[in-house]
């Protein structure tokens, strides 16, 4: 059994007790597909984590609930003024960094915290972000399209490991394709919300982007998923699978101290040439990401080794010379006469 099933499921059982106000240890088996002696041990795994989970006999039936409103005691937690205080600031980069089909529900949950500051304190943290503010990544913009709906039924198709159909838009095709699925995993990064998901047509697990999924629909068919790594993307820069390369880029000086003093991958070494430039050594994926990187840094980064890699760059540049050498020599004329 994967690791994260049982925390799933466990889930999925706090998830069903909160819809239906009161449920048998019978009912909460047949919803998960385990046994009964299963859900008595995760029942007992719950408490001892602190969930309010309760049973009562009603009509000679044991029934579980989960207390309604659990987390009302907000006041009572011992939260200093200034733990309160920060906890409300931090929405302002929390909203930042929740994928959009999300933002409506960390709003609706800082407003309820914001319910233990009194009028005054809320307008003196609320002018707060005019001196610390959180840029949002442009490029989950796209994300606006995943609607909620959408992202609902994935949870839902993940938590409960339900089979799904979905119609999706396909960039390197350019038409919508409908695939039969198992959902894995949802990952948010700020290029924008993903699915990791297996296809077993394919029978292997892809990733697609949420923002492209036109459609789905749920079957009631169950999977067992398959052990997934505990990262995902861990060899890459951005979204993407794929293999480790050792990978060395060289920086010109005037751009070496930004290099520096950032954490790019957590595989990165530097070291200093005796031009004040510096060499970063990588081990990543040869990916659109990796690529997309060492460009955007133009003359001030040239790729050592490997290879391929470097010829790769090599051939974007030529042909984005060859485009700009165009545009500058304006419209071609045709020889009259």
């Amino acid at each position: 059994m994967p690791r994260n099933a049982e925390v799933i499921r466990q889930w999925t059982i706090l998830r069903d007790l909160e819809a239906s106000r009161r449920l048998t240890i019978d009912d909460l088996a047949k919803r998960t597909g385990v046994t009964t002696r299963t859900i008595r041990r995760d029942l007992e795994a719950l408490q001892t984590s602190g969930f309010p989970l309760f049973d009562e006999q009603i009509d000679g039936k044991r029934y579980w609930t989960l207390e309604s409103k659990a987390f009302r005691r907000l006041d009572d937690t011992g939260f200093t003024l200034a733990e309160l205080s920060a906890l409300y600031f931090s929405r302002t980069l929390v909203e930042v960094l929740a994928a959009t089909p999300f933002q409506q529900d960390v709003s609706a949950a800082f407003d309820k915290l914001a319910a233990a500051l009194t009028p005054q304190m809320r307008q003196f943290l609320d002018r707060l972000p005019l001196v610390l503010q959180a840029k949002g990544a442009t490029a989950g913009g796209s994300d606006r399209r995943a609607s909620r709906e959408i992202v609902g039924k994935l949870l839902d198709a993940t938590l409960n490991h339900r089979r799904a159909t979905m119609k999706y838009f396909s960039m390197s095709s350019g038409r919508e394709k409908s695939y039969l699925i198992e959902p894995y995993r949802l990952i948010y990064s700020p290029e924008g919300l993903y699915l990791f998901a297996f296809v077993p047509e394919y029978k292997e697990v892809r990733t697609f982007g949420v923002a492209r999924i036109r459609a789905i629909s749920l079957h009631e068919e169950r999977f067992t998923p398959a052990e997934l790594p505990e990262t995902i993307f861990a060899h890459s820069l951005g979204v993407h699978e794929g293999p480790p390369v050792h990978v060395e880029i060289a920086f010109e000086p005037r751009i070496a101290p930004y290099i520096s003093e950032r954490t790019w991958h957590p595989s990165q070494s530097l070291a200093e040439r005796k031009d004040g430039g510096v060499v970063l050594s990588l081990d990543v994926s040869n990916d659109w990401a990796l690529r997309s990187w060492i460009l955007s840094f133009g003359p001030l980064a040239r790729v050592l080794s490997p290879a391929p890699l470097a010829a790769q760059i090599k051939s974007e540049i030529d042909e984005a010379a060859v485009r700009y050498a165009d545009r500058a020599a304006g419209p071609k004329t045709r020889p009259t006469g």
